[in-house]
């Protein structure tokens, strides 16, 4: 291979296509596979299509969609006889579900043209097609009635709140007729998840009180769910942010797993929660099953002909772990250096699909044999290899009170430590049940190389409070936001200037979300910073938890609420909001008009009041945008605005 020589644009960062959502065939021949374009132009969202290969690699990728815009994740069907996927049709307004027959042939050249299979005037959020083969059970809102066509007609958007977002109701579609018929013993509630047992028999279904996040995911209640008759038998709740549920079978007794915030937690770590499938009318007694684990679980996926496949976030990399039923307690199968992500696994669990990365290499769709070597399928950077990148190194260290930490280190392109020092940018991810794994990361929020490329250093910390050493790890942070976490960041950049790798003297910070708040948090309690980027981050936990999406969940994490009385309240003493008369540091403050999970008057909060204390710093609001950057033109801006920012203050 010829040596690299390219240089990094913003133009190559925002145009690349990145596949998602890979499936494997039930009977594992196949991997179908989503690519998503990164950004969205005129104002529509970013184009996505689906891709279809052989599992053994036999064949190159085909793509099935013609270039029109479709979900990107597909389905199989439980036979392998057919594909399903969702098709935006514009002259309706709404995605329909479509299906696609394969000739059971090995060549991906038998593969049929689409064929739509609904007319649903309601949206449609999720499609399982199930066992009997007859039926796809789909996750969808109501179709308009008259009434709401007529307020539409005159205009009339008024909000009742509380009403405001659609119910996901589940429904059953028969494919021979056509008709969609509504579950109705679940009620009003919101359907967010659901899986058929293996053997065709219930369905396990997630809903939640309401469609909004809070209280939604505080809400969560199982239920089962016989198809032919609709018949619905209640769980109970399940935990906090209850998520894929996965049924196994161990000596003629069904259970049900999914995963969970850890049982007495309100934020934080995830569980593999487990329960017999039976109903008890108040609850479902649940088993922790990761208890003392180091690790962290990321993905839950069932198998049909055994039990559980989970991923699971270690340190800096991703491991693959299965479920013992006789001992309850998981067993690991591989590690994969960086990350794994989109797990699938066929019917027999002896093959997978998934999605990889690791420091040298963008994610991309792999297949292989469970716990052995995978095979990379998809290749959607080429253009990648032909660009100079910095050296990607792992970092280990001790937080000021012992505690093991790690990090990654991204040098200037072309650049050793010898070269040092430089100037150093800290990057913190969000969450904060997040982690930066080793993996390439090339975005506009982690945009680590995107800096190296100008010359900066980059530090990428791992602070406790996120994923990847255990739950107790991950627990140390709500109610204690900006704490021990802003003090393990520290630790990372004395290290690097300890070892005459970072520059003291030109140091920057930046973040989105809570990296956002951190970043926001740092500069208020040091001036050691030259420059800091706040993105989409939070100024006041007590404004967040009574106006975010996550709303009480974020107040766990801040401490307090307003309601909790006068005060003072734990919230002050831990927002950034607090302390801005101390700050000197520049500050880059980007946010998304629209944002709802950190919404635009956090930002303009903090905007006012560096305002009036005479900070230096720059407002920058994106129309349109939510709590991502998702036009073209937003993320080329915010790129090259970020890097300006630290080339006039760093190098002054």
């Amino acid at each position: 291979m010829p040596e690299a020589t390219g240089t990094l644009t913003a133009e190559v960062v925002v145009d690349l296509a990145v596949p998602v959502g890979p499936v494997i065939s039930p009977d594992g021949r196949l991997v179908a596979y989503g690519v998503v374009a990164r950004s969205g132009r005129d104002g529509r969202p970013p184009h996505s299509s689906v891709w279809v290969a052989p599992a053994d690699g036999g064949a190159a990728p085909r793509e099935l969609t013609g270039g029109t815009a479709h979900s990107g994740v597909p389905r199989w069907a439980p036979d392998s006889a057919a594909l399903f996927l969702l098709s935006d049709c514009e002259e309706r307004g709404v995605a329909q579900v479509q299906r696609i027959l394969l000739d059971g042939s090995e060549d991906v050249a038998g593969i049929g043209k689409a064929e739509s299979l609904t007319r649903w005037r309601g949206g449609v959020s999720g499609y399982y097609p199930l066992a009997d083969g007859r039926t796809v059970a789909l996750l969808a809102e109501d179709e308009p009635t008259a009434e709401d066509e007529r307020r539409e007609a005159e205009g009339d958007d008024a909000k009742v709140w509380g009403r405001h977002l659609p119910v996901t109701r589940l429904r059953l579609l028969d494919l021979e007729t056509g008709v969609v018929r509504t579950v109705d013993g679940l009620g009003d509630r919101h359907v967010v998840e659901l899986t058929q047992r293996p053997d065709g028999g219930p369905l396990a279904v997630m809903s939640w009180e309401t469609p909004e996040l809070d209280p939604g995911l505080t809400t969560t209640r199982l239920h089962l769910v016989v198809p032919e008759s609709g018949a619905v038998q209640d769980l109970g709740p399940v935990g906090v942010e209850a998520q894929s549920p996965v049924w196994w079978n161990h000596d003629g007794t069904w259970h049900l797993a999914h995963l969970a915030v850890v049982p007495g937690q309100s934020a934080g770590a995830l569980a593999v929660l487990d329960t017999v499938a039976q109903a008890t009318g108040t609850g479902v007694e649940q088993r922790d099953l990761t208890v003392g684990l180091s690790v962290c679980p990321t993905e839950l996926v069932q198998v049909a002909d055994g039990p559980p496949l989970a991923l699971f976030a270690d340190g800096l990399d991703t491991a693959l772990y299965r479920l013992d039923p006789r001992s309850l307690r998981f067993q690991r199968l591989s590690c994969a250096p960086g990350s794994l992500c989109g797990l699938t696994a066929s019917r027999s669990g002896e093959s997978l699909a998934v999605l990889a990365s690791t420091a040298a290499e963008p994610r991309n769709v792999h297949a292989g044999p469970t716990g052995g070597p995978l095979l990379r399928l998809s290749d959607n950077s080429p253009e990648l290899r032909a660009i100079r990148w910095g050296t990607q190194e792992r970092l280990g260290y001790r937080a000021c009170d012992g505690l093991a930490l790690d990090g990654l280190l991204i040098l200037p392109v072309g650049r050793t430590r010898d070269d040092g020092p430089f100037p150093l940018v800290t990057l913190i991810h969000g969450g904060p049940y997040f982690r930066h794994a080793d993996e390439f990361a090339l975005t506009v929020v982690d945009c680590g190389h995107w800096l190296a490329a100008a010359g900066y250093a980059v530090f990428l910390a791992n602070p406790r409070g996120g994923s990847g050493h255990g739950r107790e790890f991950a627990a140390m942070v709500p109610g204690a936001v900006g704490g021990d976490e802003w003090t393990d960041i520290l630790a990372g950049i004395d290290l690097l200037v300890a070892e005459k790798v970072a520059d003291p003297e030109r140091l920057g910070i930046s973040g989105w979300s809570h990296g956002g708040f951190m970043a926001a948090w740092a500069v208020g309690r040091t001036d050691r910073f030259k420059a800091a980027v706040m993105g989409a981050g939070i100024s006041d936990w007590g404004m967040q938890a009574g106006t975010g999406d996550w709303g009480i969940l974020d107040a766990a994490l801040g401490g307090s609420t307003g309601w909790n009385g006068p005060g003072p309240h734990l919230h002050d003493r831990n927002s950034p909001i607090s302390y801005v008369s101390r700050i000197s540091t520049p500050v880059l403050i980007l946010h998304g008009e629209e944002d709802t999970n950190v919404p635009l008057g956090q930002a303009l909060h903090f905007h006012r009041a560096l305002r009036h204390f005479g900070v230096e710093h720059e407002f920058v609001v994106y129309p349109r945008e939510g709590h991502g950057l998702d036009e073209r033109a937003h993320q080329l801006d915010a790129l090259r605005r970020v890097r300006d920012w630290f080339d006039r203050q760093l190098n002054r």
